[in-house]
């Protein structure tokens, strides 16, 4: 079982987060920010991750760090849980549909961090949740995973569906990229021979 925990403790946040990439979808999610928790429930669900995440943060200023270190320590996890990479699909797509709203994502997991964000969130906050920390979230997953992700949204008016088709789009992306490919399960997918 591919499997991760990690521990990231700073002045601002204090993170504790498990990860099996070859889970069933159940998570434990406590961010103290409760739209974020909810995003990550349906990451984990539509990934079909097993996802735990404990977190103490500073949001009496508001939910920046916390969504950031949590991208920061999901990203240490999945490296962690995927080694060296063997058997891996290595990319994933899907263009999500969320009600009015429809977003494209792709993903390689190449062992270069890129993110490639365009979407056009049309308010400034859902509850008490910035909507800019949304890219700021996957922005500190993909420096630290050293993935390529691209989130286009194609379509959507209501923020919230927005925002949710990007994380639901996410996890099946990146659930499909770090599945296990069993024509190939000895062998790492690059020419490179490395990720």
């Amino acid at each position: 079982m591919r499997t991760s925990s990690i521990r990231r403790k700073t002045a601002e946040t204090d993170v504790e987060l498990k990860l099996n990439i070859d889970g069933t979808g159940k998570s434990i999610i406590s961010t103290g920010c409760g739209f974020l928790d909810h995003m990550l429930i349906l990451f984990a669900r539509h990934g079909r991750f097993d996802l735990e995440v404990k977190c103490e943060g500073d949001t009496f200023v508001d939910c920046h760090h916390t969504a950031e270190d949590i991208g920061i320590c999901l990203a240490e996890a999945f490296g962690e849980a995927l080694a060296d990479k063997k058997g891996i699909k290595r990319y994933g797509d899907i263009i999500l549909p969320m009600d009015e709203a429809l977003i494209l994502c792709a993903v390689d997991i190449s062992g270069r961090g890129m993110l490639v964000f365009d979407m056009d969130i049309p308010a400034e906050k859902v509850g008490d949740f910035d909507t800019e920390l949304v890219k700021e979230f996957w922005l500190a997953f993909t420096r630290k995973a050293d993935v390529t992700l691209h989130i286009k949204q194609l379509a959507g008016e209501n923020s919230h569906h927005i925002i949710e088709g990007a994380f639901k789009a996410a996890g099946r992306a990146l659930g499909s990229a770090a599945s296990i490919d069993e024509k190939y399960k000895d062998e790492i997918p690059s020419t490179k021979g490395v990720l």
